[in-house]
């Protein structure tokens, strides 16, 4: 595991005091499998607000007499039907208001994919997007469920909701987002139509936070194992912070943390100061 930085705690702005929240995001590939390689003391180290991981491949039941929740966190699980298969979960050391899972769509939501947790000044969606390369069927499942997400947070959005979405979207959204655009444009994760759904996101009112601070190329979030891309850099980036626009004025961070390993890929995160 690589070493972060602590939350970056209250400070002074323009006379009022004004809290600043660290949230940080990661696709595991694996809870059982990162717990083994040292996150318990990671993320005590991090101590960010909140986390939130994705493909969890474990329900609470599956991780053993010996699993402790982190010390400090609240924690709320979304797992899936099938056992060893995507879930999330939100580990908050502030509680939430009200936690929530799924869009209210069974067949979307037996697959635990989406965590939903209220906060004062913010609402936060912890979301493992479907992958769509293992056939043609998974691919209208991925495109759907992304039409219904999309039909979900619009209307919070219509209420004047702060919302932050985090996770793993399966998709990059840029040529600048992967190492090789031109021989993947026909490859599930930059399929035009997967493209187009994150234009209609972002044309909708959400603001992708990393690029806000950083316009470089070769900034990644996953790596194929099998082909030991990650030593070369030839990556894709598919992990996101999106804040919604009225949320824009508080951000003040959003990072990649390349040096952090333990999964295909890595942690991403973000600051708001509100």
């Amino acid at each position: 595991m690589g070493d972060g930085h602590a939350s970056a705690g209250n400070e002074r702005r323009q006379g009022r005091s004004t809290v600043t929240v660290r949230i940080v995001s990661w696709n595991v590939n694996g809870i059982r499998s990162v717990f083994r390689k040292g996150f318990s003391a990671w993320l005590q180290r991090e101590s960010p607000d909140i986390f939130c991981a994705q493909e969890l491949k474990a329900q609470l039941s599956q991780l053993g007499q010996g699993f402790q929740e982190p010390e400090g966190y609240h924690v709320y699980w979304d797992w899936g039907d099938r056992k060893g298969y995507s879930g999330v979960a939100t580990f908050c050391r502030q509680e939430p208001a009200s936690v929530r899972t799924g869009l209210g769509i069974e067949r979307f939501d037996r697959e635990g994919r989406v965590l939903v947790t209220e906060y004062p000044d913010f609402c936060l969606f912890n979301v493992y997007f479907p992958n769509g390369k293992a056939s043609q069927e998974r691919l209208r499942y991925k495109l759907e469920f992304c039409d219904a997400f999309l039909e979900h947070v619009s209307s919070l959005l219509e209420s004047g909701g702060r919302i932050v979405v985090c996770g793993d979207f399966n998709t990059a959204h840029k040529e600048i987002d992967l190492a090789r655009p031109r021989e993947n444009s026909r490859v599930s994760g930059f399929l035009p139509e997967e493209r187009a759904w994150i234009d209609r996101f972002v044309e909708r009112g959400f603001v992708d936070t990393f690029r806000q601070f950083n316009r470089e190329p070769a900034q990644y979030t996953w790596w194929d194992m099998k082909s030991r891309a990650r030593e070369r850099n030839v990556g894709w980036r598919i992990d996101y912070f999106f804040v919604s626009a009225n949320l824009l004025p508080s951000l003040s961070a959003a990072t990649i943390m390349q040096d952090v390993m333990g999964s295909d890929h890595c942690p991403v995160a973000i600051e708001l100061s509100l």
